[in-house]
């Protein structure tokens, strides 16, 4: 997955303190700041994603309770999983962290890291959630970016990857209820299916396959296959698409 996930501090060192609530004008502010500095670069604005941001308010509040900054704590899903498990829909996602006194200091020491004003002046991205904390006088910030998408349907995911198929010059016209019946089970070719070989794999993109998956197809020397989509099987993974290719 794309991403840069990698943290940095701003001025000051971690103190303790009570943990508070949510500032949404400190979150605008740095929105603002983000935008504001796209703006200098001849880029479009970051939209609002309301999923990033619970994704990233979660990660912010979770930051006070450590002793140290991460993009990953013992325990919890990485940021694109994160970001998948509040809901949001993306082919690539990114994340900033950090701790400093105000909104435009957590900015400028963003926009002066290299690894995080990339993330900041991706043209790819187009969509932001930010959450912050604050500790001891202090805001612990996470900003989330996405190149979103919208979700497709099973029939419009399923076409989809059947083209994909097809560009490698397999036809993906076998019986559609195999691929299902492959799709929602687990483990080799489901019984009475004569399929040579099943694929499965979840991804958040299907605008292409994985590369593993597209070797396998190639390796596999067979022309003919069946394609389905279904539901993840695991909980909480609203965006990932859950793919069978049986091959013939």
């Amino acid at each position: 997955m794309k991403g840069f996930f990698l943290t940095t501090l701003a001025a000051g060192a971690l103190f303790a303190g009570t943990l508070s609530a949510q500032s949404d004008s400190k979150a605008q502010q740095i929105l603002d700041l983000t935008n504001k500095d796209r703006e200098a670069h001849s880029l479009p604005p970051l939209k609002w994603d309301d999923a990033l941001a619970a994704a990233a308010q979660k990660h912010a509040e979770r930051m006070i309770q450590e002793k140290t900054l991460s993009h990953q704590y013992d325990g919890e899903p990485d940021p694109g999983a994160r970001a998948a498990q509040a809901g949001a829909h993306f082919q690539a996602v990114a994340e900033n962290i950090a701790m400093g006194y105000s909104p435009e200091a957590i900015e400028k020491e963003w926009m002066n890291s290299v690894p995080h004003r990339t993330n900041i002046l991706d043209p790819q991205m187009n969509a932001i959630g930010i959450g912050v904390a604050q500790k001891g006088g202090y805001y612990y910030a996470v900003e989330d970016f996405s190149n979103a998408t919208q979700q497709m349907g099973a029939n419009d995911a399923t076409k989809q990857v059947a083209d994909l198929v097809k560009q490698l010059g397999v036809d993906p016209s076998g019986p559609a209820n195999e691929a299902q019946q492959a799709c929602e089970s687990d483990g080799g070719v489901p019984n009475g299916v004569a399929a040579k070989a099943v694929i499965r794999f979840q991804t958040p993109d299907i605008s292409k396959l994985p590369d593993q998956v597209a070797d396998k197809i190639h390796t596999s020397n067979l022309r003919k296959a069946a394609v389905a989509t279904c539901k993840p099987t695991q909980n909480g993974s609203f965006t990932m698409y859950r793919v069978a290719i049986l091959l013939y």
